[in-house]
């Protein structure tokens, strides 16, 4: 077994003899990872620390209320500033990634940096691009791993109400509200612990999942009315959207969370799929039931990745020769969809 507490000594050591910390989450972030970036700033902010956020591009809108949100600079709205930062910063903690591309247009001046550089992170396979990698793919989140990482630091869980806020959010929206991800009994301990110290689970559940427009819902309503396609000889669905769509609804980044779980309540169905297309590429959101591993087909054939469950990739073609593709992939693992379920 891994034991962790030894990697937190080590990170401990460097927090303690490394200024000029900045805290960096991936391209896209998502609740997990603004939520364990947040949360490990209130941390090491109340212990004295001098610490910076960074990501690579904006926050959805549905995260921006969380307490110190407003400190993330973000690269692509102030490249200057944030080259600035990772050229000053003693010590690089990247949270929630483990591959360099998720760093968008910063990745060549983080792993150019002359700082110590350490992730924590619970995705597969991690890249080698840091002095120090703290991953655990058995946590449901990031957030949970950097929840365990404070306690232990702390000698007892951090009492403070935005990094409790925080490292909810982290959790639930890594599990869907709990509705896939590798959550275990210490998880839902830890989400007891947080409800206890004061968590207002209905006010942070509303805000994250009921605060989209109207425009959102009719979207999704387009999206599973028609141009949701379901495939029972593979117990498989998917759902394509095209700019056009996106545009006739205007849509803004965050819109589409969550539209591919929805095909998994068909009865029978395994394996969902959503399509987006984007300017020069297709975005893909991959879910499934079950122990069908959408990780490995994500990274064998759409450049992607992700967790057993849930995972994403891309496609730089069309959206018409992306799912024509798609299809052909999915015919060749179409006994294994069969007979996994």
């Amino acid at each position: 077994m891994v034991d962790l507490a030894k990697y937190t000594k080590e990170l401990s050591e460097l927090m303690g003899s490394l200024d000029n910390i900045l805290l960096i989450s991936h391209i896209n972030p998502d609740g997990d990872a603004v939520g364990s970036q947040l949360a490990l700033y209130q941390y090491l902010k109340s212990n004295g620390k001098n610490v910076r956020m960074m990501c690579p591009n904006n926050l959805q809108e549905f995260l921006k209320w969380m307490d110190n949100s407003e400190q993330i600079d973000v690269f692509i709205r102030k490249r200057k500033k944030c080259i600035k930062l990772i050229e000053s910063a003693g010590l690089i903690i990247m949270v929630d990634f483990n591959q360099p591309n998720r760093l968008g247009e910063a990745e060549k001046y983080v792993t150019g940096s002359t700082a110590v550089k350490v992730i924590i992170d619970h995705h597969l396979e991690p890249d080698n691009f840091a002095d120090l990698t703290i991953c655990f793919p058995s946590r449901c989140s990031t957030s949970e791993l950097v929840h365990e990482i404070v306690t232990i630091m702390n000698g007892s869980p951090f009492k403070d109400k935005s990094y409790a806020e925080d490292i909810y959010v982290g959790i639930v929206t890594d599990t869907g509200n709990f509705e896939y991800g590798a959550y275990t009994g210490r998880t839902l301990r830890v989400v007891a612990d947080l409800l206890d110290s004061g968590v207002n689970k209905d006010h942070v559940l509303n805000i994250v999942y009921n605060n989209f427009s109207a425009d959102r819902m009719r979207l999704l309503g387009l999206a599973l009315n028609q141009r949701m396609t379901v495939l029972p000889d593979y117990r498989t669905a998917y759902i394509h959207l095209t700019k056009k769509d996106l545009s006739d609804f205007s849509h803004v980044k965050g819109d589409t969370e969550g539209f591919v779980n929805f095909p998994l309540s068909i009865k029978g169905i395994h394996f969902s799929v959503l399509f987006i297309e984007k300017d020069n590429f297709v975005k893909l959101s991959f879910r499934s039931k079950g122990d069908f591993p959408v990780n490995e087909f994500a990274s064998r054939y759409f450049a992607g990745g992700g967790h057993l469950n849930a995972s994403g990739g891309e496609c730089y073609d069309t959206l018409e020769n992306t799912i024509s593709y798609f299809l052909k992939v999915l015919e060749e693992n179409g006994e294994r969809l069969r007979n996994e379920f």
